[in-house]
């Protein structure tokens, strides 16, 4: 409870005094809200009736004075006005400051989330699904703006009514004040009692939405794949299971809160009853008088009512406290690298000062696990690549090609051996400096939901029009981006998904060029090409060479070829090794994929050519 109520503090910092100046407004207004009953009070007891003023009235001069009756019902009435008057001016403010510090907390409690969430490991988001993520970012951080604008002030307002209202009591009729806080007690302890049952329903609940959320985020973002293989039906019935168990949880809790609200308004009202038949005995007998009484059925109703929302204001405190935890367990996660307040990168190594990536790489008896695996993606790979060379990295699905070049910008840490870049241990170098300095295009590209100039950027922010037309023209996209409507501005749509797969293939590979990083990675990045456009795109690649390092991966052996050095895998082990011409004479896989890949290709060129003759022939 306690370690609870320090995070949710910590949430308010930088707003802690705007917050304490609404809860100072509004115990104003609820001194003010007390002081009405009291002048009802005056005007039944001392104007109708003609008593001497009671408590607080005695004290004021101009008001224990003898006073014709309308000079004492004006005093009253501007008093009353002024009171109400004061009373909504400091209601107001209560509204206005507490709805600002609790915009502001989870404004900064948003931008806290976000930052944290752009520096967390890869494995974080590998290991956790997006809706449950958007969940945490959205609806929990809801939960606790709503809390902090409604319900925390509420706690204040119920503590000082409490705390003004018993002394007045006490000072008017102590024995009334004795039944009056006689269900107060009982009210309380019922709120608690139902705290305990509804956090864990609450929690329920929010979890089952979390879990509806994630599926309808994987069912839109594959959406494509659910309509090529027809599976709206099954997909339909998963989100009816999932949509049945959130309405079934939710339904529980909604039960539970209106065993609560029907429970505690018996509870105030019999409270309120009791009051009225008491005060009304001890009215006909003398002991207490009308003003009196009325001033105790009106603090009755004011009193209660706060005291039954306690119940509310538990149960939502649960829930925050819920949705803190759920929130504070990203915070908790550890970033790749420090950051400041703001949110920016603290370069950690020592290395960043003067050094800089050439692209001279060394693996050295590298192994490496997939997290929660037994078996080793990479099994002591040894290889080294030199400044400027071309290496290729060829092999079957699973042999732990992408594991490997996922290894050099730090996307996975390697389990043992040692990576040198340039001579320097890789798990030395900051993550954010390596990955300024390693461009990759992977084998499914992701564009985001801009223009193809911003997507185009992303990595160079400042580049000329000329530029980006030549790294366009390299990647045989600037043809096809001129033919739309709007050219370089055309907007692609969430995912790119306006564009064709080889089109946001080879946009990918001109943003990737464009950032001209001196280490290039393409994972398998021509498979989604036509022969025409990848002969197209490496020969223009090829004029580059030596320039910048470069790694291929690739199961066209015609993608591969010209490298300097070619790794093949198997298994998560380096198989062989060597340039193209050693390779296909050295009996092993490369052979053999050589002479089944040239075969198809002889097949398909006889094919092209007896097509031909048929045509000319017609």
């Amino acid at each position: 409870m306690f370690t609870r109520l320090r995070q949710t503090n910590e949430i308010l910092k930088g707003h802690r005094l705007t917050f304490a100046l609404s809860i100072f407004c509004m115990s104003a207004a609820a001194f003010f809200g007390f002081i009405s009953p009291l002048i009802i009070r005056y005007v039944i007891d001392t104007v109708i009736e003609g008593k001497a003023p009671g408590f607080p009235f005695n004290i004021l001069s101009f008001m224990s004075q003898k006073n014709s009756l309308g000079e004492s019902l004006f005093t009253a009435g501007a008093l009353l006005v002024g009171v109400t008057f004061l009373q909504g001016v400091f209601t107001l403010l209560k509204g206005a400051l507490s709805s600002r510090s609790s915009e502001g907390a989870t404004r900064d409690l948003r931008d806290r989330l976000y930052n944290h969430i752009q520096h967390l490991p890869f494995s974080f988001h590998t290991r956790v699904k997006t809706g449950d993520l958007i969940q945490r970012c959205t609806s929990d951080v809801e939960t606790i703006r709503r809390f902090f604008s409604v319900q925390f002030i509420e706690i204040g307002r119920a503590i000082v009514m409490l705390c003004l209202v018993i002394p007045i009591m006490i000072k008017l009729n102590a024995v009334m004040t004795f039944y009056s806080m006689l269900i107060i007690p009982v009210i309380f302890a019922f709120s608690v009692f139902f705290f305990i049952r509804v956090k864990k329903a609450f929690k329920k609940s929010d979890e089952s939405e979390g879990a509806l959320s994630a599926m309808l985020q994987e069912n839109l973002t594959g959406i494509r794949v659910v309509r090529a293989f027809a599976r709206q039906d099954f997909e339909m019935k998963k989100f009816d299971l999932k949509n049945k168990d959130f309405r079934d949880l939710t339904y529980k809790l909604i039960i539970l809160l209106s065993l609560y609200w029907s429970s505690s308004d018996f509870l105030c009202l019999a409270q309120i009853a009791l009051i009225t038949v008491i005060g009304v005995k001890m009215s006909l007998a003398g002991d207490l008088s009308i003003g009196t009484l009325v001033v105790f059925v009106s603090y009755e109703s004011l009193l209660l009512w706060p005291v039954r929302q306690m119940g509310r204001i538990i149960t939502d405190m649960g829930k925050t406290f819920v949705s803190v935890e759920r929130v504070n367990e990203i915070l908790s996660e550890k970033t790749e690298y420090r950051l400041s307040e703001s949110g920016s990168v603290i370069p950690e190594s020592r290395l960043l000062k003067g050094f800089s990536i050439k692209g001279n790489i060394q693996f050295r008896d590298v192994w490496y696990f997939f997290p929660n695996s037994t078996e080793p993606a990479l099994r002591g790979i040894n290889i080294k690549v030199r400044e400027g060379q071309t290496a290729a990295i060829m092999g079957p699905t699973g042999s732990g090609k992408t594991a490997l070049v996922s290894v050099l910008p730090r996307l996975h840490e390697y389990s043992k051996g040692s990576v040198l870049i340039d001579g320097v241990e890789l798990n030395t170098i900051d993550p954010h400096f390596i990955r300024k300095n390693i461009g990759i295009v992977l084998q499914e590209p992701f564009l985001f939901s801009k223009t193809i100039k911003e997507n185009l950027i992303m990595g160079k922010k400042i580049s000329s029009e000329d530029e980006i037309h030549a790294v366009s023209e390299i990647s045989a996209v600037h043809d096809s981006i001129l033919s739309f409507e709007k050219g370089y501005d055309t907007l692609v749509g969430e995912r790119g998904v306006t564009l064709s797969g080889g089109q946001k293939q080879r946009i990918a590979i001109a943003r990737t060029l464009l950032k001209d990083p001196p280490l290039l990675i393409f994972d398998d990045s021509f498979s989604s090409l036509d022969s025409d456009t990848d002969i197209r795109i490496r020969s223009a690649l090829r004029k580059r060479e030596g320039k910048r390092t470069t790694i291929l991966i690739s199961h066209r052996i015609s993608s591969i070829s010209h490298a300097d050095v070619i790794f093949v895998m198997e298994n998560g082990e380096i198989k062989q090794s060597g340039d193209h011409e050693s390779l296909i004479r050295e009996d092993g896989l490369y052979r053999r994929i050589w002479g089944i890949q040239s075969e198809f290709e002889k097949e398909a060129e006889e094919a092209g050519i007896a097509a031909e003759k048929e045509a000319v022939h017609e």
